[in-house]
């Protein structure tokens, strides 16, 4: 049996899936969040939020992501970073998890990547859990409800948690799997409950097909000023270094907070939601997103909470630390109807340095920002993924490589491009540790932060001198407004700088040694840039 609105010629019946039991058709929250709390999925919270637990998997695993190695993509994928599925696993993958599915109830969900009508992917997610229809409809696009008359997708989702994997026979790594096949136009994502897989596998689907399109896919949040698109900022970062926090400014618009792209019309988000980090969350620092927590059907990831209150805990990270709530951007009240911004007037490298060493901002020439792109330095914030307890130094091309198919250089390459076009200023901003390492020194006060992305996206701080940093090469301004002038200068916040010379040199060389990857596939200047 079949409940809501659909394509009447685009029923699953029509892909080939059939022997479900009910299937639910573009079900809206209420509809979605009644059946999940009948099936068990989660409890009720307060003001209508649902809260859920996903299991032993509360971040992604990006070592059981797969591509299906083709003859069409074959030569385009970064196969470095990305691991390779045989074309018959895949399909003894597909036909075995269409068994599996057989009599269970599943739930779908006719969705948009892409804000920009002209570049936007359909996409069809089908899933096993009411709750995860909830996510998707929230971090996806939704169409109009007369438009999912004629709505045909153009890549399928299908997730069902309950289905385990057989590596000998599927070709994968373990029991848990995530499978794109570009030539089937389907993804598989099996034996995980955690709904991130969801939207990742859709933003790594939209990082191989827009290249191809001269759009520079994004791993980044991005705001516009009130009344002026044109004054668009974006926010490159990995999980954890503030790019849901610093673009929900009051002061500016929220265009989105984790997925863009920038075609020749400008900036424009993939997602109809935003998935911000819980722990810890400040309802002073950031007002808005601590709004959502009691809103109806925002999803409410892994978080204590009192059993006879349903009152959240925001600091016990017992369950992990990687605690979440997702919901539609216009729970923001400065979100953007459009999601559609400019060309990016400044651009934002945001970084976690665990180390201490890095300044809280330093500005970049485009060969820096291309090398700090494809370097990608961060530190792995604990729960993120499986496995991560503490803050991790890494690199992580693109800032975002677990979803990058093709080789990094595709993407820097773009992004040079286009700020050598559009004329963009770059910023490299560290969120992470100062005055001594992590278990030594102290986060970067996130009022100095936001003081100095103020300065720089209204321009005042283009207008204070900078001096160059002896490590990178860097500029760094000396004083800026609202911003103690010794917390510019990370030598001077340690108690030793003989030992913030040597925490700089080890991190310098870490640089240098990560970046070798790339230097046969890098202009002169860049590679002069790498160290300064």
């Amino acid at each position: 049996m079949t409940f809501g609105r659909v394509n009447p010629k685009f029923r699953l019946e029509d892909q080939g899936i059939t022997g479900l039991g009910d299937v639910f058709y573009n079900l809206a929250e209420p509809a979605l969040m009644e059946t999940a709390l009948k099936n068990g999925e989660g409890t009720l919270g307060i003001g209508g939020a649902f809260l859920v637990s996903t299991g032993k998997f509360t971040g992604r695993s990006p070592q059981d992501k797969h591509v299906v190695k083709t003859d069409s993509v074959k030569d385009t994928i970064w196969w470095e970073n990305n691991a390779e599925m045989s074309p018959e696993g895949f399909d003894a993958l597909y036909d075995d998890m269409i068994a599996h599915m057989a009599g269970g109830d599943y739930h779908v969900q006719d969705l948009v990547g892409g804000a920009d009508p002209a570049h936007a992917v359909k996409v069809r997610m089908i899933t096993e859990l009411a709750w995860h229809g909830l996510f998707i409809r929230h971090l996806l696009r939704r169409p109009d409800t007369e438009a999912l008359d004629n709505f045909v997708a153009e890549f399928t989702v299908i997730n069902c948690p309950s289905f385990q994997a057989d590596p000998k026979k599927h070709d994968c790594r373990s029991e848990t799997v995530i499978a794109m096949n570009f030539d089937r136009k389907i993804i598989l994502i099996g034996g995980t409950e955690y709904a991130g897989e969801n939207k990742k596998s859709v933003f790594s689907l939209l990082n191989y097909l827009l290249p191809e399109k001269d759009i520079m896919p994004m791993h980044c949040s991005a705001n516009h000023a009130k009344g002026n698109p044109v004054d668009t900022a974006i926010f490159f970062g990995l999980s954890g270094t503030g790019k849901t926090t610093l673009s929900a400014d009051p002061d500016r618009t929220l265009i989105g907070d984790d997925e863009h792209g920038w075609s020749d019309r400008g900036t424009f988000n993939f997602e109809g939601g935003c998935y911000a980090k819980t722990i810890n969350l400040n309802p002073e620092a950031e007002p808005e997103i601590y709004a959502t927590t009691h809103k109806f059907a925002t999803v409410i990831e892994n978080m204590v909470f009192d059993p006879v209150t349903r009152e959240l805990d925001f600091e016990d990270d017992s369950l992990t630390a990687n605690t979440r709530c997702a919901y539609p951007l216009e729970y923001i009240s400065n979100a953007s109807p459009t999601a559609i911004g400019g060309h990016p007037k400044n651009i934002i490298m945001l970084t976690c340095d665990a180390f201490g060493v890095l300044p809280p901002i330093a500005r970049l020439t485009p060969a820096q920002a291309m090398y700090h792109f494809l370097s990608g330095f961060t530190s792995k914030v604990a729960g993120t993924e499986r496995g991560v307890t503490e803050p991790e130094p890494t690199f992580s091309t693109c800032f975002g490589a677990p979803f990058m198919p093709r080789r990094p250089e595709v993407y820097g390459n773009l992004l040079r491009a286009k700020i050598a076009q559009h004329g963009a200023t770059c910023w490299l901003v560290n969120t992470g540790w100062t005055g001594g390492a992590y278990g030594t020194g102290a986060r970067m006060p996130i009022k100095a932060t936001r003081a100095l992305l103020t300065a720089a996206l209204d321009g005042s701080l283009n207008a204070v001198k900078f001096r160059t940093d002896a490590n990178f090469g860097f500029e760094v301004p000396v004083d800026a407004p609202g911003v103690a002038t010794v917390l510019l200068d990370p030598r001077r916040t340690w108690d030793k700088p003989d030992s913030y010379d040597r925490q700089a040199a080890k991190l310098v060389d870490m640089f240098a040694k990560n970046f070798e990857q790339y230097l046969p596939h890098i202009d002169d200047d860049v590679r002069a840039a790498a160290i300064g």
